[in-house]
């Protein structure tokens, strides 16, 4: 039995995936040891995983109602703040489970097993979630402040991508990435994130060709295994409200801003415009004060969480803040979306959905008409209801995301004995054993 270790770190999104894939490791017979902030260790242990912390449930509560951590201009650096803390008592955490037959598995931020690859020698999966963190300059990612056109000459968008490597993204991380990596032993590193930060062995891309088309110079190895559509992680209740809605009258259409920070009340209350408005029934999935969450009106019901790749199937279209597995359920069910990005790859994966003919984007801020009349417009559209039909089938004939990632994962396993890769390893390194993250 290999154990594979997987840290996965950031909001729901970049969570839930590495969920599903570990649970499709659990079952082809594999050790599953899932390293994530602490509000996700009861939907790992109901994956039957051991769970490690990485950081304290207060931190990551204040995190996420950080309202800088949702503002463009100051989202990466805030997000820093929070992760660069974590990286050394993490660091401490793979040294004390990493044994002779170990993967590692990790999403963008996993910075501690990149190191751990460099020092062991130990296998490792990178895994990206959305497209955007592919820094291309082919295709560069759509960004709300630092979008790099595409019809430039590929040498200048190559010199202009560097430059935001280097004098943006190297300039947050570098100091604190590279003042642990003088402690290990290891020399410093630039473009962190245009390159060091891709394991070596193997990166692993969550979604498929049609929505991100490959690009030159995007890291290798590689493989993509299309949208792992895990939904499943909380344990749910019969909800015979939900039910008497959904089957009285028409299909309603769902709406969420996802983990976003963002004022719930005036949402509901743009919500629930764009319902008299358009005379659209309507679920608003919401993490709202509890004297609007589990209220329902002849138009509208709201609920704190409902699954949604049981709930899509059932409505008529989805609108959303951009998450890419949002998106992917919404694929996966056929019915069009409307995208409203607020902060990080949102908007790329918004731009996607659009070009894919299954939706269109709507830029913040957000107003009642302006949704209203987007949401006319993907249901009055004949060419959209075609392409969501198309991709649906294209979905349905694909193999399971899932367990094509756990597939390629096992892939690494058995390649190579944990060993030190670099002569006289620190002390740091070798005493870590009993600590925690």
């Amino acid at each position: 039995m290999t154990r594979v270790i997987i840290t996965a770190i950031g909001s729901a999104g970049d969570v839930h995936p590495l969920l599903g894939i570990g649970a499709a490791l659990a079952a082809r017979g594999h050790e599953i040891v899932f390293c994530s902030h602490p509000p996700f260790e009861a939907a790992a242990v109901r994956q039957g995983f051991a769970f490690k912390p990485i950081g304290t449930a207060d931190e990551y509560a204040a995190a996420m109602a950080n309202p800088a951590l949702w503002n463009p201009r100051t989202s990466f650096r805030t997000l820093w703040a929070v992760i660069a803390p974590t990286l050394q008592p993490h660091f401490h955490t793979l040294v004390s489970l990493t044994n002779d037959d170990t993967v590692l598995v990790g999403s963008l931020w996993a910075f501690s097993a990149r190191l751990m690859q460099e020092l062991y020698r130990v296998p490792l999966v990178s895994v990206q979630v959305s497209p955007s963190t592919l820094l291309s300059a082919h295709a560069p990612p759509t960004h709300p402040r630092l979008t790099i056109p595409r019809w430039l000459p590929l040498g200048v968008k190559a010199a202009l991508l560097r430059l935001i490597e280097t004098q943006v993204l190297d300039r947050v991380c570098g100091p604190e990435l590279n003042a642990l990596r003088a402690q290990l032993g290891l020399p410093s590193v630039t473009r962190i994130f245009g390159h060091w930060l891709h394991s070596t062995d193997g990166v692993l891309c969550l979604f498929p060709e049609w929505f991100a088309q490959p690009q030159p110079d995007w890291p290798e190895p590689r493989r993509q295994s299309g949208f792992p559509l895990f939904n499943e992680t909380q344990a749910h209740e019969p909800d015979t409200q939900l039910e008497a809605f959904l089957e009285d009258g028409e299909r309603p259409v769902v709406f969420t801003a996802g983990s976003t920070l963002t004022d719930h009340a005036h949402y509901a209350g743009i919500v629930n415009a764009v319902l008299r408005d358009t005379g659209l029934r309507g679920i608003l999935l919401t993490p709202h004060t509890q004297q609007q969450a589990e209220t329902a009106t002849a138009q509208l019901l709201t609920r704190r969480y409902v699954p949604m790749r049981t709930l899509l199937p059932r409505c008529r279209a989805l609108v959303h803040h951009g998450g890419i597995g949002t998106a992917a359920l919404a694929y996966a069910a056929g019915i069009p979306q409307v995208v409203t990005p607020f902060a990080h790859d949102q908007f790329d994966n918004a731009q996607r959905v659009a070009a894919s003919g299954c939706g269109v984007r709507l830029d913040a801020p957000l107003q009642a008409r302006a949704l209203a009349r987007a949401l006319r417009d993907v249901l009055g559209s004949p060419s959209i209801a075609t392409q969501c039909v198309r991709m649906q089938d294209r979905l349905a004939a694909a193999p399971d995301g899932c367990d094509t990632a756990a597939r390629y994962i096992e892939g690494f396993m058995r390649r190579t004995a944990r060993e030190p890769a670099i002569a006289g390893v620190p002390s740091l390194v070798l005493a870590a054993g009993g600590q925690g993250a």
